[in-house]
């Protein structure tokens, strides 16, 4: 697929279709290490979670309120982040989203106390996290339509990459350095993100303007010039006959026919000829302009065209549409189990009878299965002739018996299995239920930049009761197995919504359908006119004519 680019090379990219690649493989590699700097980050500082309870003399659920803030920034400033990328581009935001994640996991290393590391990782890193990632995620979508899912699935990935390779890294970094220098480590690595951002460039879908032949030229000429022949002779019949004398109502065919050669119409059809249109040039002929035509000429020209209406920044209409409803509970629901697990699965593992040094590789595991997971789904859906959100709700159920099982193994074998197979499903889950809101079961793709945002802000209200949720079942029960209870209830719960997308989406479409026809009928009971021909026999002179 070729592309029509401009001369800037700051400048959007311009295809006559979506690409399927193109300059979208560089905005892959972008979003990879968004995952990587956002979500990746997020779900390893569950290794510092002893560390700051220790460091701050502070409750489970007390640090946890850290995650939670971050995370409900991240998803609550969702609206935000799509109003500025419309206004403003995808790479100035995703730059200064960069920006903010890096100062704030900086600033979080020098703090003195829980309440102003709320501020900074919870508030800072949180909004950079989202100004990174929404536009990101949404412009990825526009390059790709058939490989989407695969494609996102790969990119989606660094997300599992980042687990896999700072759990064990920073375990082992932060018994050297201490966890505060590890914090600007990070810090420093999310910086890059301004860079990459920087590759970013907006895409425009132009179709190619389709050129007639001169055979379909000369066709709708000779159907122009025909009709309104057609029109000027019902015209001229009428006006006889309203005008005629005698008992049956029809006048003489000489009058009639001199009223069709009076017509101004008529007469421009007359004095026009072939030899005016060779003259001119080797083009096909156009019949002249009737009186109505140069009118409404002279309207166009003085009046100009209407503007067309600009793009909403945001749009809240989707809030009337059920199917986004129940896709969008599914969401809020489903973020209940996205974060606790990766914060306390180590703390469990150790409360289960594995060693220390052992129980950070949980979150590995479950990184390597997560990979697998998002590739595996990313071909499933390129292959599959259901429904997407049928394949993505039968790994929702799968996911949310895995978290009750979570509740009941003991050693390191039993947890692993269970990490593996939870590393999974989040993979294909996570991977996915963004990038299915362009499918036309959901929203569709024309609606996806406005709809992504407040989409993820319905979320952010179960990404700030999850972690503290969890860490209030610990501090209960002191067993560190409760806080997986509240994931698997979100996870059940989600199944249901996401179960009723489907009736919405069925119901919506046959109530427009419905509303619909009544106005199709009434349309062509309206367009439905007189014969466009009338027959008339000709006779002598003297003698009226006949009427069929």
């Amino acid at each position: 697929m070729k592309s029509v680019r401009t001369p800037d090379c700051l400048g959007p990219n311009v295809y006559p279709a979506v690409p399927e690649g193109g300059w979208g493989w560089a905005v892959a590699a972008v979003f990879f290490m968004v995952e990587v700097s956002t979500y990746g980050v997020l779900k390893t500082l569950g290794v510092f979670l002893q560390d700051l309870m220790e460091e701050f003399q502070e409750s489970t659920s007390r640090v946890s309120w850290v995650i939670s803030i971050s995370v409900f920034i991240f998803a609550f400033s969702a609206p935000l982040a799509s109003l500025l990328s419309n206004r403003f581009g995808c790479r100035p935001v995703v730059m200064m989203g960069g920006f903010l994640m890096s100062l704030g996991m900086i600033s979080s290393a020098f703090t003195r106390s829980i309440s102003e590391m709320y501020i900074t990782t919870g508030i800072v890193s949180g909004l950079g996290f989202c100004l990174s990632f929404i536009p990101t995620v949404t412009i990825l979508a526009q390059y790709f339509s058939r490989r989407r899912a695969l494609v996102t699935s790969i990119a989606s990935s660094g997300e599992s990459f980042a687990i896999f390779a700072f759990a064990p890294a920073f375990t082992s970094l932060k018994e050297d350095i201490g966890w505060r220098y590890c914090l600007v480590v990070l810090g420093v690595m999310q910086a890059s993100v301004i860079a990459f951002g920087a590759l970013l460039r907006p895409i425009s879908i132009e179709a190619e303007p389709e050129k007639e032949d001169g055979d379909s030229a000369s066709l709708s000429l000779k159907q122009s010039v025909f009709e309104l022949e057609n029109e000027q002779t019902r015209t001229s019949l009428s006006s006889a006959i309203s005008q005629g004398s005698g008992d049956s109502g029809v006048t003489f065919l000489s009058s009639s026919d001199e009223d069709l050669r009076n017509a101004p119409e008529a007469k421009a059809l007359m004095e026009w000829s072939p030899k005016d249109s060779e003259e001119s040039g080797s083009g096909p002929p156009s019949p002249p302009p009737s009186p109505v035509q140069q009118d409404l000429n002279a309207e166009l020209s003085e009046g100009g065209a209407s503007p067309s209406p600009a793009p909403k920044l945001l749009d809240f209409s989707m809030l009337k549409d059920g199917a986004f409803i129940c896709y969008s509970l599914f969401g809020l629901f489903a973020t209940l189990g996205f974060f606790a697990p990766q914060l306390y699965i180590i703390e469990l593992s150790k409360s289960r009878g594995v060693e220390p040094a052992m129980a950070s590789y949980m979150l590995s595991i479950m990184a390597v299965a997560d990979i697998v997971g998002r590739l595996s789904i990313g071909v499933v859906l390129n292959k599959v002739r259901c429904k997407k959100t049928h394949v993505l709700l039968g790994c929702v159920v799968l996911m949310c018996l895995v978290l009750v099982v979570f509740t009941v193994v003991w050693e390191f074998w039993g947890l692993a299995v269970c990490c593996a197979l939870y590393g999974f499903f989040m993979g294909t889950v996570g991977s996915t239920h963004i990038p299915l809101l362009a499918e036309e079961e959901v929203v569709g793709i024309q609606k996806m930049p406005s709809c992504v945002g407040v989409y993820v802000f319905i979320q952010s209200f179960a990404g700030l009761a999850g972690p503290p949720l969890g860490g209030v079942l610990v501090d209960v029960t002191q067993n560190y197995g409760a806080a997986f209870y509240s994931c698997a209830a979100g996870m059940g719960l989600s199944a249901v919504c996401l179960a009723l997308v489907g009736v919405a989406k069925a119901r919506t479409c046959q109530r427009t359908s419905e509303s619909k026809n009544p106005e199709e009928e009434e349309k062509m009971s309206q367009d439905s006119g007189p014969l466009d021909f009338l027959e008339v026999d000709l006779v002598g002179p003297g003698k009226p004519a006949e009427v069929v």
